[in-house]
């Protein structure tokens, strides 16, 4: 079984959907970080909400961050 890193880079685009089953989040925590700035980089096409494996794998690394910042202590 390949790691969520690995199939991202594997995977063209992900739905809102896919994504958030393929990361273990809500899509309703999803939206919640773009309202917050804190979600993928994304791209509409037409009413399709598309993120790519690599903007999927740089949000991954940038929570990554942020979550080793709190740990620490510091933001």
């Amino acid at each position: 079984m390949k790691s969520t890193a690995s199939r991202s880079l594997d995977t063209a685009a992900y739905t809102v959907s896919s994504f958030s089953e393929e990361h273990h989040i809500s899509r309703s925590y999803l939206y919640r970080l773009w309202s917050e700035g804190r979600g993928p980089r994304r791209t509409k096409l037409g009413r399709r909400t598309l993120i790519s494996g690599e903007a999927a794998a740089e949000w991954r690394r940038r929570m990554e961050t942020e979550t080793s910042q709190q740990d620490n202590g510091t933001r």
